[in-house]
Protein backbone atom coordinates (compact mmCIF):
# COMPACT_ATOMS: atom_id res chain seq x y z
CA UNK A 1 0.00 0.00 0.00
CA UNK A 2 3.02 2.50 0.12
CA UNK A 3 1.96 5.27 -1.75
CA UNK A 4 -1.28 4.22 -2.94
CA UNK A 5 -3.15 5.97 0.01
CA UNK A 6 -0.82 9.22 -0.21
CA UNK A 7 -2.12 9.56 -4.47
CA UNK A 8 -5.59 9.91 -3.04
CA UNK A 9 -4.17 13.36 -1.49
CA UNK A 10 -1.73 14.30 -3.95
CA UNK A 11 -3.62 17.56 -4.68
CA UNK A 12 -4.56 18.67 -1.45
CA UNK A 13 -1.87 20.39 0.69
CA UNK A 14 -1.37 18.41 4.09
CA UNK A 15 0.26 20.44 6.78
CA UNK A 16 0.50 17.13 9.02
CA UNK A 17 0.75 13.39 8.40
CA UNK A 18 0.90 10.96 11.40
CA UNK A 19 0.38 6.92 11.36
CA UNK A 20 0.11 4.67 14.50
CA UNK A 21 -1.57 1.73 15.87
CA UNK A 22 -4.86 2.02 17.31
CA UNK A 23 -6.81 0.21 20.00
CA UNK A 24 -7.63 -2.40 17.64
CA UNK A 25 -4.35 -4.85 16.60
CA UNK A 26 -5.80 -4.95 13.10
CA UNK A 27 -6.17 -1.29 12.41
CA UNK A 28 -4.13 1.74 11.61
CA UNK A 29 -5.32 5.36 12.41
CA UNK A 30 -4.01 7.86 10.15
CA UNK A 31 -4.31 11.43 11.11
CA UNK A 32 -3.84 14.36 7.90
CA UNK A 33 -4.22 17.79 9.11
CA UNK A 34 -5.19 20.12 6.45
CA UNK A 35 -5.94 23.75 6.39
CA UNK A 36 -8.52 24.55 3.47
CA UNK A 37 -11.79 25.06 3.12
CA UNK A 38 -15.03 22.71 3.61
CA UNK A 39 -15.39 21.96 -0.08
CA UNK A 40 -11.60 20.51 -0.24
CA UNK A 41 -11.93 18.62 2.92
CA UNK A 42 -14.62 16.90 1.62
CA UNK A 43 -13.10 16.80 -1.80
CA UNK A 44 -10.32 15.08 -0.17
CA UNK A 45 -13.20 12.90 1.89
CA UNK A 46 -14.35 11.40 -0.94
CA UNK A 47 -10.91 10.40 -2.33
CA UNK A 48 -10.35 8.46 0.83
CA UNK A 49 -13.38 6.37 1.09
CA UNK A 50 -12.63 5.38 -3.05
CA UNK A 51 -9.79 3.40 -1.43
CA UNK A 52 -10.34 0.05 -0.27
CA UNK A 53 -8.49 -0.03 2.86
CA UNK A 54 -9.98 2.90 4.32
CA UNK A 55 -12.55 1.63 6.42
CA UNK A 56 -13.85 5.29 7.85
CA UNK A 57 -12.93 8.70 7.33
CA UNK A 58 -14.02 11.24 10.15
CA UNK A 59 -13.81 15.35 9.41
CA UNK A 60 -13.15 17.27 12.91
CA UNK A 61 -12.21 20.59 13.58
CA UNK A 62 -10.17 22.71 16.17
CA UNK A 63 -12.97 22.56 18.21
CA UNK A 64 -13.92 18.94 18.21
CA UNK A 65 -10.37 17.59 18.63
CA UNK A 66 -7.75 17.34 21.52
CA UNK A 67 -4.37 17.39 18.93
CA UNK A 68 -1.27 16.82 19.94
CA UNK A 69 2.33 16.50 17.91
CA UNK A 70 5.71 15.37 19.68
CA UNK A 71 9.13 16.63 19.05
CA UNK A 72 12.35 15.60 20.25
CA UNK A 73 14.91 19.01 19.77
CA UNK A 74 18.88 18.65 19.97
CA UNK A 75 20.78 21.77 20.66
CA UNK A 76 24.18 23.43 21.48
CA UNK A 77 24.11 23.96 25.47
CA UNK A 78 27.26 24.41 27.12
CA UNK A 79 27.93 25.44 30.96
CA UNK A 80 27.14 28.64 29.93
CA UNK A 81 23.55 28.27 28.32
CA UNK A 82 22.48 25.28 29.79
CA UNK A 83 20.23 27.17 32.70
CA UNK A 84 18.67 29.48 30.14
CA UNK A 85 17.64 26.64 28.42
CA UNK A 86 16.36 24.62 31.07
CA UNK A 87 14.28 27.78 32.43
CA UNK A 88 12.39 27.98 28.72
CA UNK A 89 12.03 23.71 29.61
CA UNK A 90 10.26 24.41 33.11
CA UNK A 91 8.20 27.06 31.31
CA UNK A 92 7.01 25.06 28.09
CA UNK A 93 6.70 21.68 29.71
CA UNK A 94 9.48 20.13 28.14
CA UNK A 95 11.50 16.80 29.34
CA UNK A 96 15.43 16.57 29.02
CA UNK A 97 16.15 13.48 27.71
CA UNK A 98 19.87 13.58 27.10
CA UNK A 99 22.81 15.82 28.45
CA UNK A 100 26.16 16.11 27.51
CA UNK A 101 28.82 18.33 27.60
CA UNK A 102 28.03 20.46 25.29
CA UNK A 103 24.19 19.58 23.97
CA UNK A 104 20.85 18.74 25.65
CA UNK A 105 18.19 16.80 23.87
CA UNK A 106 14.69 17.90 25.12
CA UNK A 107 10.92 16.70 24.16
CA UNK A 108 8.25 18.64 24.20
CA UNK A 109 4.36 16.95 23.29
CA UNK A 110 1.67 19.86 23.14
CA UNK A 111 -0.30 21.78 20.30
CA UNK A 112 1.31 22.08 16.70
CA UNK A 113 1.01 26.04 18.19
CA UNK A 114 3.10 25.34 21.48
CA UNK A 115 5.90 23.20 19.54
CA UNK A 116 6.61 25.66 16.61
CA UNK A 117 6.61 28.44 20.04
CA UNK A 118 9.08 26.01 21.79
CA UNK A 119 10.82 25.07 18.57
CA UNK A 120 11.16 28.90 17.81
CA UNK A 121 13.05 29.84 21.11
CA UNK A 122 15.61 27.06 20.79
CA UNK A 123 17.21 28.36 17.92
CA UNK A 124 19.17 30.81 20.13
CA UNK A 125 20.67 27.61 21.64
CA UNK A 126 21.73 26.38 17.56
CA UNK A 127 19.65 23.72 16.72
CA UNK A 128 21.24 20.54 15.64
CA UNK A 129 18.82 18.17 14.74
CA UNK A 130 14.76 18.03 15.20
CA UNK A 131 12.65 15.53 14.69
CA UNK A 132 8.40 15.87 14.61
CA UNK A 133 5.55 13.66 14.82
CA UNK A 134 2.92 15.48 13.23
CA UNK A 135 -0.48 15.63 15.13
CA UNK A 136 -2.14 13.07 16.10
CA UNK A 137 -5.85 13.58 17.36
CA UNK A 138 -8.97 12.47 18.96
CA UNK A 139 -12.36 13.35 19.08
CA UNK A 140 -13.43 15.43 22.39
CA UNK A 141 -16.18 13.92 24.61
CA UNK A 142 -17.47 10.25 25.30
CA UNK A 143 -17.83 10.00 21.55
CA UNK A 144 -15.36 7.50 19.72
CA UNK A 145 -13.78 7.87 16.12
Amino acid sequence: MPGRGCSACHAFNIESLAVGVTDDPTLSRITIIVDSGNSVVEQMEKQLNKLVEVIKVRTLDENSMIGRELMLIKVNAGVRTRENVLTICQVMGAKVTDMTPTTMTMEISDTPARVDDFEAMMRSFNILEVARTGVIALQKGPGKM
